[in-house]
């Protein structure tokens, strides 16, 4: 019998990873700086790990950037006030306190959506919409220049930083700040110290040649050439040179100004973003540029011609948005990074001039996910959104691809028996079969199934392969459901799995059922290809007969025969699904329920119902003992099926888990909502046995040290043992006996004979320490038991000072945390809030005392009285009145 599995912890998500706004690579490739809202999140680009959430004042991001040598990290945001953070890459650094070193209020008078840092990490140049642009010491913390003069918004910035190594004097190097604007116009300044202390702050240089907003700007390595790119199509090339004549002018008293030339104009022939250089070969000058097209372009500077393009145009409509809003330079990788305006995040290697990495920022509604093995046993999985691109993601890794070729929102996906295709429905009308092209090493769309009058929201494939190379041959029929309330059977024998034609191949109608009286929501092929289910709004599912022969004069034909119909569902049914081994159908609804029918009667044998909202994704697993689910509440399930209860619920999710995928092992369980998130749950019911069986042992064993120290009368250890065990009765008991007891002591360390209690409480762990005084605050507030809690704080109050006990607070919160029953479920208890609730027991307790005094006084007095002539004077008592 199979054991069943109850529990899954999330392993992996997928969140949202860019919606918007800047992005900044370090200068070595390993790490990506992304906007989700109004936070800068830090990203590994290899595992796709996030390592840091960051917000800076609750306001939008304008820009930021990170320093060449990553020692920080510069954000402006709306409130128009600049952060400062120190080591951001930084693995120390813990992700609760990272606060800013130094935040700067109102740095501009304008939002700044341009910033910049020299190659030295030491000066920090940003931009405004008013025209101003200033330079700041990002150690210091201070202005070091301010530019004025720009004709608008300042729209690019770019250092000119260059050393002379000639010679062996230590020469100034030369710094300049290149900036452009909406004017069209690029200026020059000069931010040497020497020309600093006695500049008036006006450029050196104002440089024409662009008839629209310059978008793109760098400086070759060596300082020697500038190039500019704009939206008016073309880039500009802008030569340094010292030695050309032409480019020097004479201002005041003999002072040489550099004054750059313009080289050469190469027209790009689309609107640029950005633009850079590309290597460190002087001689060899090429540079890329992006922009309105959505790829990126390679070019020879010396002739200006097209060397080669790193993706393919794709044409601008409503929904694919591919154009360019950002792209720069790795030179550490190799490689060029590119924002898109769909918020997807491309990485190009210039040597293989290939995509070696693609990020999706963000994904939008999650409606379906299903697993595929291409280089190995569910080695990616395919996500539809609200989008009418797919997403294939690498488990592995952090990679992903969109495939295109739907013009409506993908509505439901379908794996083929061996998972090396995938059928996809859309509201275009139409159904696509998908391949993964060995040679090419890319997905393909090989076949499209058109003919349905209204979206097709449910498509499943065949269950078995057929023919005798079974690791390339495909599934001969498909099935799919539309909004036209039919079902559509379709011929695949003909198809190839790797096509020569790029276009993808129709198929061919088997046959065409009016299956229900409303949407077709979901549809299931069981196991042998013999039957298939559909589930409807009309609050029904039907069950199928499959007809179908391959081969033959007349090629394959194939039709389904209503077997039964499954009623009992008070709403819509979302899914259904066969058993893997069973003779059995599941399905789930609207109701909020999840039925199992039986495919002989089409009865219902089993109902499950926990969910609090619409059951829509159903699947079975563990030879079919038990069954996962997801519902509109957002939670995932996990049930028995013999004792129709939830042994498991896992919780992730904040919106409609529309998508439930399972691996073929079944080790691991994939769900994705309409909150935008993906989260892997990894099966660890053993993990969680082997540690449920440890603390089992690990209990016994303090059990019977326990008693040992009872009965050789061990209490400092018994004691010990109690409050690791967490185990108040008991501690309680012990105390009692150890008060009421005066002749049980114990040896200190200098030899004199002390009540045990004391030499226990002087040797507390701080952990041990904070969990004795929870229970003595327990324990003070029961007058039967507060005789113990007083004499406990009376010993500790002598034995251990204020600073012991807050030490023991703070080293308690990293170990055990103290609930506090008048807070918040899970909060922790503090010293203050311990204080305060010791101080009115206390009192009360010491009130009670002081009548008890008084009233055995009174008592004394009263039989003294009564006594009278019956006892003589000098044996009488004496009352003090």
């Amino acid at each position: 019998m199979s054991r069943l599995k109850t529990s899954y912890e999330k392993s992996r998500v997928v969140g949202p990873l860019h919606t918007g706004g800047p992005v900044a690579i370090s200068s070595d490739g390993l790490h990506i700086v992304t906007c989700v809202g109004e936070e800068a999140v830090l990203t590994r680009l290899s595992d796709g790990q996030e390592l840091r959430r960051i917000t800076a004042d609750n306001e939008t991001i304008h820009s930021f950037c990170l320093t060449p040598s990553s020692s920080h990290l510069l954000i402006f945001t709306a409130s128009l006030s600049l952060h400062i953070y120190d080591d951001p890459v930084s693995p120390t650094t813990s992700h609760q306190s990272f606060r800013p070193t130094r935040t700067i209020a109102r740095a501009h008078d304008a939002p700044a959506h341009v910033c910049v840092v020299d190659p030295t990490s030491t000066l920090l140049a940003s931009g405004s919409a008013d025209g101003v642009v200033k330079i700041w010491d990002i150690r210091r913390g201070y202005m070091t220049h301010v530019f004025k003069g720009h004709g608008g918004v300042v729209s690019a910035l770019v250092f000119r930083y260059v050393r002379d190594i000639s010679t062996a004097v230590n020469t100034e190097p030369t710094l300049h700040l290149v900036s452009g604007s909406v004017d069209t116009r690029l200026r020059v300044f000069d931010l040497s110290p020497s020309t600093s202390r006695s500049g008036s702050g006006k450029p050196t240089a104002v440089l024409e040649g662009h008839v629209s907003v310059p978008r793109g700007l760098d400086i070759s390595p060596d300082g020697r050439w500038l190039i500019s790119g704009g939206r008016d199509s073309v880039v500009l090339l802008w030569d340094f040179a010292k030695t050309n004549a032409q480019a020097r002018a004479t201002k005041g008293k003999g002072k040489e100004i550099l004054l750059p030339i313009l080289a050469r104009t190469i027209p790009v022939l689309e609107r640029v973003e950005a633009t850079g250089w590309i290597g460190d070969d002087s001689e060899s000058l090429r540079f890329f540029t992006a922009g309105e097209k959505g790829t990126v372009k390679v070019w020879d500077a010396q002739t200006g011609t097209l060397l080669f393009a790193l993706n393919e145009e794709v044409e601008q409509n409503v929904e694919v948005q591919r154009e360019i809003t950002a792209a720069c330079y790795v030179p550490n990788a190799g490689m060029i990074l590119s924002v898109h305006a769909d918020q997807n995040i491309l990485l190009h290697s210039v040597v293989n001039k290939a995509l070696t990495q693609q990020l999706i920022g963000f994904n939008d509604e999650i409606v379906g996910a299903t697993f595929l093995s291409i280089t190995g046993p569910d080695s990616h999985i395919a996500i539809a959104a609200n989008s009418s691109l797919i997403r294939v993601y690498s488990v592995a890794g952090n990679d992903a691809r969109l495939l295109s070729g739907h013009s409506g929102m993908i509505l439901c996906l379908d794996h083929s028996a061996d998972r090396r295709f995938f059928a996809s429905g859309s509201k275009d009308k139409s159904a696509r079969l998908w391949s993964h092209i060995s040679p090419k090493s890319s997905w393909s769309c090989i076949a499209i199934c058109e003919g349905h009058a209204e979206s097709v929201g449910a498509v499943a494939l065949s269950r078995k392969l057929y023919g005798q190379d079974l690791g390339v041959e495909l599934p001969h029929f498909m099935f799919t459901g539309s909004q036209d309330r039919t079902i559509k059977m379709w011929d695949l024998s003909g198809l190839s799995a790797e096509p020569d034609a790029d276009v993808p191949q129709r198929c061919r109608s088997l046959a065409t059922h009016k299956a229900h009286d409303k949407d077709i929501n979901s549809l299931d092929v069981s196991p042998n290809d013999r039957f298939l289910a559909s589930g409807s709004q009309d609050r029904t599912a039907k069950v199928y007969e499959i007809i179908y022969s391959s081969g033959g004069s007349g090629g394959a034909r194939g039709e389904i025969k209503l077997l039964g119909t499954c009623k009992g569902h008070k709403r819509g049914v979302w899914t259904v699904r066969f058993g893997k081994t069973e003779r059995v159908l599941a399905t789930g609804s609207g109701d909020k329920s999840i039925k199992l029918w039986s495919l002989d009667d089409f009865s219902c044998v089993k109902t499950l119902e926990g969910h609090t909202n619409s059951v829509l994704q159903i699947d079975f697993l563990n030879q079919d003992l038990q069954v996962a689910s997801t519902a509109s509440d957002g939670l995932l399930k996990l049930w028995n099926v013999r004792t129709e209860e939830c042994i498991a619920t896992m919780d992730n999710h904040e919106d409609k888990v529309w998508a439930l995928a399972l691996s073929t092992n079944e080790s691991t369980i994939v769900t994705g909502a309409a909150d935008s998130t993906v989260t892997f749950w990894g099966d660890c019911t053993k993990e969680k046995e082997h540690e449920r069986q440890a603390d089992r042992e690990k209990t016994v064993l303090r059990e019977q040290d326990y008693m040992n120290y009872i009965s050789m009368k061990d209490y400092r250890n018994a004691i010990s043992l109690a409050l690791a065990m967490d185990q108040p009765g008991r501690l309680l008991s012990l105390f009692k006996t150890i008060i009421s007891d005066p002749n049980v002591d114990a040896e200190d360390s200098g030899g004199a004979s002390q009540p045990v209690i004391y030499a226990v409480l002087r040797r507390l762990s701080p952990v041990e320490l904070a969990t004795l005084l929870r229970h003595t605050r327990d324990w003070n507030a029961n007058a039967r038991t507060s005789t113990v809690a007083q004499t406990l704080l009376n010993v500790l109050f002598k034995l251990r000072t204020v600073e012991d006990i807050a030490d023991a607070f703070e080293a308690n919160e990293a170990f055990l945390p103290i609930k506090n029953s008048t807070a918040a479920l899970g909060g922790q208890l503090s010293l203050n809030e311990l204080v305060q609730t010791l101080i009115p027991y206390t009192e009360r307790h010491l009130a009670r005392l002081d009548r008890l005094v008084q009233d055995s006084y009174i008592l004394d007095y009263v039989l003294g009285e009564m006594d009278g002539g019956l006892i003589a004077d000098d044996d009488g008592m004496e009352v003090d009145l």
